[in-house]
């Protein structure tokens, strides 16, 4: 099947998207879930408390969260994939619908502990991707005055992970003199913004948790399929059905240490 005015593009494997097609039968009614990523192993580090306080309005606002501790996590492709803190941190992104990135700023970008754990994480493993269609939002902590890398940065990062990166963000300048000696964060225009940024997520979650697979379903991907599958079909093989995939859920004693969960 052929259209006039668009004879490159394959009809049969063409989607018009229509708003009935986003309307489901029921949405999901457990929790969303949210998984909290953090940059840093000190002691005090402020990226893990910003990530903390993110984690306790999230849970006011009805979300399940995860907080992922990075301590014991090795440098990419040091060690198999198979490795404890490799598994765990896959596990927690395939059980996640949305996502929290925290990193301070080293040298204009990115810290190498926060990098790592999104180098851990593929963008497909067999039919398997574990961020693909997953919300995010993005904040950073700076030690002086305030900066944007690291936000742009890792909006880069999400969305080559194919993930729903919403509109607002959070950075967080001198946090040094934004947290008490209890290492919550103090009231003032940066904390609400971090209210602003979790709200958003929240609410982008709801939408979109249901409806992740057909908003990320590519043209030319069912092209590419429906090709190979006529080539099998040529060459007289039967194809067989794939396994869905198994989701681990994580255990919530894992997630971060010193029980700051």
């Amino acid at each position: 099947m052929t259209m006039p005015d668009l004879p490159h593009i394959a009809a049969d494997v063409l989607d018009t998207p229509t708003l009935a097609k986003l309307a489901l039968p029921a949405d999901s009614s457990h929790p969303p879930r949210i998984l909290i990523l953090y940059g840093s192993l000190r002691p005090q580090s402020f990226s893990r408390k910003l990530a903390l306080e993110a984690e306790r309005i999230l849970r006011q606002f009805g979300a399940e969260t995860r907080v992922f501790d990075p301590h014991e996590l090795p440098i990419l492709d040091s060690v198999p994939n198979t490795h404890p803190k490799v598994q765990e941190l896959r596990a927690l992104s395939l059980w996640s619908e949305g996502q929290v990135w925290v990193s301070p700023e080293r040298h204009g970008s990115v810290t190498a502990v926060f990098k790592n754990q999104i180098d851990w994480l593929p963008l497909e493993e067999g039919s398997v991707r574990p961020t693909q269609g997953r919300t995010l939002a993005v904040m950073q902590v700076s030690g002086g005055s305030q900066s944007f890398n690291v936000v742009n940065a890792l909006r880069v990062l999400g969305r080559w992970m194919r993930m729903v990166v919403i509109p607002n963000q959070s950075s967080v300048a001198k946090a040094w003199q934004e947290f008490d000696d209890a290492g919550r964060m103090k009231p003032s225009p940066f904390y609400d913004r971090v209210v602003d940024v979790m709200e958003e997520l929240f609410k982008f979650t709801l939408m979109v948790r249901d409806r992740s697979d057909y908003l990320v379903d590519r043209y030319s991907e069912r092209k590419g399929a429906a090709e190979a599958h006529a080539l099998l079909v040529a060459a007289g093989v039967t194809e067989e059905a794939a396994p869905a995939p198994v989701v681990v859920e994580p255990a919530k004693t894992s997630c971060c240490f010193s029980g700051a969960c």
